[in-house]
C-alpha cells in the first residue's frame, strides 16, 4: 500500500477541529469490546499500533490522529491485516477524548502513549501542543488505578513540558529514579524513535502511573 502524502503539521486550534467527533459504536469497532484499552495519541501512520495489536491480542488498541488522510490509510491497512482489536479515529484529541472515553464503558483504559508529538517550536504556537492540562486531567479521570502513560520525544524542551504537566497532577506518579528512562519499556519502537536511534540522538522518555 503506497504511503499517502499529507501536511506535516495541522493547527489543532483552527475552527475545523473544534467540534468533538461522533462516538463510534464500540461493539462494532472491536471484536471484544470488554478488553482493556491502549490509546496512542498522535498515532501518525499507525505502524506502532499495528505491531502492538498483533503482539497483544488480549488488548484493544485505539489510534487518535488529527490528519485525516493518515487515519483513512491506517484503517485500510488494519483491515487488510484483519486486526479486530485495532481501530483508528480522526479527531482533535483535546476536543474529543472525554466523549470517546465516557462511551467506552465495556472495557477499561489501561495504557496511553504520547510519542514524538509535533513540537511547535515558536512560542506563540506552543498552545497548539497536544499535552495540555485539560488532556492530563482527562487521562487522570479515565485511566484505571495502576494504568500508565508513556511520554517520548527527541526534543528535550517538549519532553520537559509534557513531563512537568503530569508531575503537576496529584494522580500521576513518575516511575524510575526521577530522571529520564534509559530504555523504552514497550517492545515496539515508533518509526520516529527508530530514525532518532539511527542518527545517534537521545530520546527523552518518562512513564507515569495513575495511583
Amino acid at each position: 500500500m503506497s504511503a499517502v502524502r499529507v501536511r506535516q503539521h495541522v493547527n489543532p486550534l483552527s475552527q475545523k477541529y473544534q467540534q468533538p467527533i461522533a462516538t463510534p459504536d464500540w461493539q462494532r469497532v472491536y471484536a471484544d469490546p470488554h478488553r482493556s484499552l491502549h490509546i496512542d495519541i498522535g498515532c501518525g501512520r499507525g505502524k506502532f499500533l499495528m505491531q502492538m495489536a498483533q503482539q497483544h491480542a488480549d488488548c484493544n488498541f485505539l489510534g487518535l490522529e488529527i490528519r485525516e488522510p493518515l487515519v483513512i490509510q491506517a484503517n485500510l491497512e488494519r483491515a487488510s491485516l484483519a486486526l479486530t482489536n485495532l481501530h483508528f479515529l480522526f479527531c482533535n484529541v483535546n476536543q474529543s477524548l472525554h466523549s470517546l472515553l465516557a462511551a467506552y464503558t465495556t472495557g477499561r483504559l489501561q495504557q496511553v502513549t504520547i510519542q514524538f508529538p509535533d513540537p511547535w517550536f515558536k512560542k506563540r504556537h506552543q498552545k497548539r501542543r497536544v499535552v495540555q492540562p485539560k488532556l492530563v486531567n482527562e487521562l487522570a479521570n479515565h485511566l484505571i488505578s495502576g494504568g500508565w502513560v508513556l511520554l517520548q520525544s527527541d526534543i528535550e524542551e517538549v519532553a520537559i513540558e509534557m513531563r512537568d504537566r503530569f508531575l503537576d497532577h496529584p494522580t500521576f506518579v513518575p516511575q524510575g529514579s526521577g530522571g529520564w528512562l534509559a530504555d523504552n519499556p514497550l517492545p515496539v519502537p515508533t518509526e520516529r524513535e527508530q530514525l532518532v536511534r539511527e542518527q545517534g540522538d537521545p530520546v527523552y522518555r518518562a512513564l507515569f502511573v495513575r495511583q
